[in-house]
């Protein structure tokens, strides 16, 4: 398409209907023909309005069924019959319908043998042929949305995460593109998400939804609050807020490690060191509330009442784990930044390692390559003789890959196999039944 340097919707149809197996062929002589490289030739003077607009390239069905009316006389019925038949391969009425072709361009003054070449055409034309109707719906969303991500790439992007709700290997893919547009995005906010991702001041804010073990009951009642009262001014000012029994330790530990308490200013530590108090502040409030006494806590309760435990901040690290458990990913940095620089010209990147070439047919094993990343998941099997095996994924600032750790490698590296741990290997990918996969073969922790 950046070739073909579209200037009209017809272009974008035909582009559509050429790119699949078969068809692809003919790309090259379309760009030709449309920039008069190459010369616009027809076999025959009345095939000419049936294939100009795309430059004598037979590309859609709907031209094969006009071919056999308007140079054979077929009706419409009769034209979408040659369609079935040739598409179907059925031999006696594939004969039956070339002779009844043929027969009606020669009763339309075309001489036998150019009618003969015409026939030609249709049987790997049909193999290929793409309905016109279906490439041109689908080139008015392609238009409609190219314009979109050109022009409003964050709301345009947002919805597209949107879409994806729940498909995390969807929505990493498109929060590093939303990063290659140089489109930030933000965490969850308890004073600034919605349920869904929405555009905040240029970026895209994560919602309220997409925090794991927070159930759309108590985003409805946090956001329903915030509407009525304004936005919270510090944690005590929440818990007296919400009276929903959803808020309980499990949803409130959720939005602590997601990040979402942050800008109510106290240290997540110290939020969880103290969380069993909270729960039973939020509940006082909750009983209080319901038997309308307002004198216990309005205006004077502070989390100072509280008489919190000091907390020590947490690893930054640490921090990170919880977003990637809670939300999916890293958002706010991801932990393998710290080992990039250093790792420059000594590994490849994930995205590098999948794009090195596969074996010859026949073979099972790529080149042998290096990489390094972050263990974001291992799952353990045994094998036939008993001994532990791994499947590993470790994930950098590219993508992830699944890697087989053999036993030798796991005794030897046991503390390198834990989540959050930052691990250089080496060996060979491996694509067994079409499916990427590292074998590794030496480890290192960094």
């Amino acid at each position: 398409l950046k070739e073909l340097r579209p200037s009209e919707l017809e272009d974008v149809i035909a582009m559509i209907a050429l790119y699949r197996p078969g068809p692809m062929e003919l790309i090259p002589h379309y760009i030709k023909r449309k920039f008069k490289q190459e010369p616009i030739t027809y076999l025959h003077p009345k095939l000419e309005p049936i294939l100009a607009n795309t430059y004598g390239v037979g590309v859609y069905q709907e031209q094969m069924m006009r071919i056999a009316r308007d140079l054979a006389g077929f009706s419409l019925a009769e034209a979408d019959t040659l369609r079935k038949a040739i598409g179907k391969k059925i031999k006696e009425l594939l004969d039956e319908q070339k002779d009844r072709l043929i027969k009606g361009m020669i009763g339309n003054g075309i001489e036998p043998r150019v009618a003969q070449d015409i026939w030609e055409l249709f049987p790997p034309f049909a193999r290929y042929g793409f309905n016109r109707s279906h490439a041109a719906a689908y080139a008015m969303v392609s238009y409609q949305t190219a314009y979109l991500k050109a022009h409003y790439p964050t709301e345009f992007t947002a919805s597209l995460l949107n879409i994806a709700s729940g498909d995390i290997d969807r929505i990493n893919f498109l929060v590093n593109e939303a990063r290659r547009l140089a489109i930030r995005v933000l965490p969850p906010d308890i004073n600034l998400s919605f349920q869904n991702f929405t555009v905040d001041d240029g970026a895209i804010r994560f919602g309220l939804l997409a925090i794991k073990n927070l159930g759309a009951n108590i985003v409805d009642a946090i956001i329903t609050e915030r509407s009525r009262g304004g936005s919270f001014e510090s944690c005590s000012d929440l818990l007296m807020r919400i009276h929903h029994r959803d808020l309980n330790k499990k949803s409130l530990e959720a939005l602590v490690k997601a990040g979402a308490l942050d800008s109510l200013g106290i240290e997540r530590s110290q939020i969880l060191e103290n969380i069993e108090e909270l729960v039973k502040f939020n509940q006082a409030a909750r009983k209080d509330g319901a038997s309308n006494q307002h004198n216990l806590f309005d205006g004077v309760a502070t989390l100072t009442s509280l008489r919190l435990r000091p907390a020590e901040p947490i690893d930054k690290n640490i921090l990170l784990g919880w977003e990637k458990e809670l939300l999916g990913l890293y958002i706010t940095d991801h932990p393998f930044s710290q080992y990039v620089e250093r790792l420059k010209g000594k590994a490849k990147t994930i995205q590098e390692v999948l794009a090195l070439p596969k074996p010859r047919e026949g073979g099972q094993f790529g080149p042998r390559c290096r990489f390094a990343g972050i263990v974001t998941n291992v799952h353990k099997i045994f094998t036939k003789k008993g001994q532990p095996m791994l499947f590993v994924t470790l994930e950098d600032l590219s993508r992830s890959l699944e890697m087989l750790v053999f036993s030798e490698l796991v005794e030897k590296h046991q503390s390198a196999w834990q989540p959050n741990k930052a691990v250089f290997v080496e060996g060979r990918m491996s694509w067994r039944n079409d499916e990427p996969k590292f074998v590794c073969d030496a480890a290192k922790e960094l």
